[in-house]
């Protein structure tokens, strides 16, 4: 199946372990040549792989299969690729091909969504890849020039893919004070904050931003892979506490988003909005009902998920390509490019700034993943998973994620184990070469008393045991406007 003359993507889930290539009964691939499967792409390595360990080790196989790199144990997309959040791996050109290939061993996933930038991307030059459920792009021109574009000029990025629901009502706040850990009785209107959704047992349903446009009235914006669970869970969780003088709905496919970031991201965006006044818009704080390029639109704010200063503007889907061209327009000069999800992976880790299915999940709790923060336990109201957090608090944390830069040549990836005087202490949640800092660096999960700054311990790269240190985070300062 194709459109206009492109190959609609597929790609592969993992099967059961046992049923996988390292099994007896896996498909033996060694003669298998890739001549039809002619594009190298890259997918979300936590979308294949079940657990931190997982089949990854499996994939790398299959691919290398393909590939005919078998004595490395990876491809080299792989080899190559600078941040393992996106593994080497072989978009097919046919359902066929995939069917024909992995046999009954692997499902092949189709029917990803798209957003209103999608033909943008193209036009753009970008490789797509699937992410959360949607085809996205992971690059543009390259990573590692698109990541320096937004730490020294500015990034066009297209998010929206991510999930919005609207809560309004006399008892909105009561339900928003009950799913999310943070304190929304505290927002001004215009003002967002960053929260978690956790479940009884204090792990995270999901990491959230609380806007409060107005007296009674909030948007929740939610991960894109996380829409359909969170969506479940929010309704679940006010049907339970018998809150029903309140509306929400799940305007997720009504809205487009359009964030731009970097240092020049304000003098790039205020011709475009001449009625605000963008040096008076602080760091988490929103207008709304304001225009950009013409386009009236719901809300313009200022967050962020880079470590930079930038905008979202959240419009109708139908305006996303002419809210995108305008942007792009006025940015020519100063050197505004697309980016794609490699760049704000990239980005983001070098900030620290967590990404649901890597340093947080239903495995992890907000005080081991650094997010004390936004955990109000004291707030003066009950929410969900309070009573697991206050006793974790109070009896001290078991492990704790930190940061850590390779001592010894190695790049960390996700998954990898993390040991001391050869025994697994932990893993890996995110490892690349920072394109910033020129380091090996990574984000991983060891316990406390193994957390202080200077403390050494190994990381298992491809069975070898390599010298990592606990270093100060996060990795890259952010420069926020405050």
């Amino acid at each position: 199946m194709t459109t206009r003359g492109r190959v609609l993507p597929y790609y592969v889930r993992q099967a059961p372990k046992e049923q996988g290539p390292t099994h007896p009964g896996g498909p033996n691939l060694s003669g298998t040549s890739d001549r039809g499967l002619t594009e190298l792409w890259r997918v979300p390595c936590h979308q294949l792989a079940g657990t931190p360990k997982g089949n990854a080790v499996v994939i790398h196989w299959l691919i290398s299969q393909v590939s005919g790199t078998e004595e490395r144990g990876f491809c080299a997309p792989c080899y190559l690729c600078p941040f393992m959040f996106f593994l080497g791996w072989q978009r097919l050109t046919q359902a066929e091909d995939a069917k024909r290939i992995l046999g009954g061993v692997y499902t092949v996933e189709e029917n990803l969504k798209r957003t209103p930038l999608y033909e943008m991307h193209l036009k753009h030059g970008a490789r797509m890849v699937p992410f959360g459920g949607w085809e996205m792009p992971v690059q543009y021109t390259g990573v590692i020039e698109e990541h320096k574009a937004v730490r020294e000029q500015a990034g066009l990025f297209d998010v929206s893919h991510m999930g919005e629901f609207e809560v309004k009502g006399p008892q909105a706040l009561d339900l928003i004070q009950l799913v999310s850990v943070n304190n929304a009785a505290k927002l001004a209107v215009g003002q967002i904050q960053y929260s978690l959704m956790c479940y009884e047992n204090g792990t995270v349903v999901d990491d959230i931003l609380v806007y409060r446009l107005g007296e009674n009235h909030y948007w929740l914006v939610v991960n894109a892979g996380n829409i359909d669970k969170d969506w479940e869970w929010v309704n679940v969780c006010a049907k339970r506490a018998g809150l029903t003088n309140l509306e929400l709905t799940n305007i997720s496919g009504e809205i487009g988003q359009v964030a731009i970031q970097g240092p020049l991201a304000a003098k790039i965006m205020q011709p475009l909005v001449p009625n605000v006044v963008l040096d008076e818009l602080k760091f988490y704080w929103a207008k709304t009902g304001v225009s950009v390029a013409g386009i009236r639109v719901p809300v313009l704010s200022r967050t962020g998920y880079t470590g930079e200063d930038g905008f979202e503007v959240y419009c109708k889907k139908e305006d996303a390509v002419a809210i995108w061209e305008a942007l792009l327009e006025a940015g020519e000069d100063d050197g505004l490019v697309p980016a794609g999800l490699g760049a704000r992976d990239t980005l983001r880790f070098e900030a620290k700034l967590p990404l649901y299915g890597h340093e947080i999940n239903d495995q992890v709790t907000p005080l081991e993943a650094g997010l004390g923060f936004a955990v109000k336990l004291k707030k003066g109201t009950d929410f969900i998973g309070r009573a697991a957090l206050e006793a974790q608090k109070a009896n001290g944390l078991a492990r704790k994620l930190v940061g850590f830069e390779m001592v010894d040549r190695g790049i960390p990836r996700q998954g990898y184990e993390i040991a001391k005087d050869g025994n697994a202490i932990g893993f890996v949640t995110t490892g690349t070469m920072s394109p910033t800092l020129q380091k090996n660096i990574g984000l991983g999960y060891v316990p406390a008393a193994l957390g202080e700054v200077g403390t050494e311990f190994d990381v298992i790269i491809r069975g070898k045991a390599v010298k990592a240190k606990v270093v100060e985070t996060p990795f890259y300062q952010p420069r926020y406007y405050r």
